[in-house]
């Protein structure tokens, strides 16, 4: 599993340097997660194509509304782009649901969070629903 760059540094410098306070007694780490669930890796790839859309204008200063998914979008950038979108979603989980109980697991067990917070950029409401039900799944699944 890649992850963002800093993120174990981060998390190992927040738990080093914690201190217990009235309202936190031990580190508690969340980490936002990109994610996009779908009954297959195929699908899932094509609804996440609106969610790389959305990074492409964050890193290229031209941000819009989520906009619908596109076919085959990330074969249609370059590599540079195709990079920049990769770094950018490097901690994110998009698949199926045997992907995304992987590659949840493989998260938690690289950073032993204590919470994700999920982020489903999905343009249908209703798909995006339906992904966070795949995950809730599969999560049910990392806990046990």
């Amino acid at each position: 599993m890649r992850l963002p760059r800093l993120l174990l540094q981060a998390i190992a410098l927040y738990r080093q340097n914690f201190r217990p306070s009235a309202t936190l007694a031990k580190p508690y780490v969340t980490i936002g997660v990109p994610l996009i669930a779908a009954p297959t890796d195929e699908e899932a790839e094509y609804l996440a194509s609106s969610t790389y859309q959305r990074v492409l204008g964050i890193l290229t200063g031209a941000r819009s509304g989520l906009q619908p998914p596109v076919d085959k979008f990330l074969a249609q950038r370059h590599p540079q782009e195709r990079a920049a979108i990769a770094d950018f979603l490097a901690a994110a989980v998009i698949g199926g649901p045997d992907t995304v109980q992987g590659g949840l697991n493989a998260l938690a067990q690289a950073t032993d969070a204590d919470e994700f917070m999920l982020v489903c950029d999905i343009y249908d409401p209703a798909l995006r629903l339906r992904s966070l039900d795949i995950a809730a799944a599969a999560l049910e699944s990392v806990a046990a």
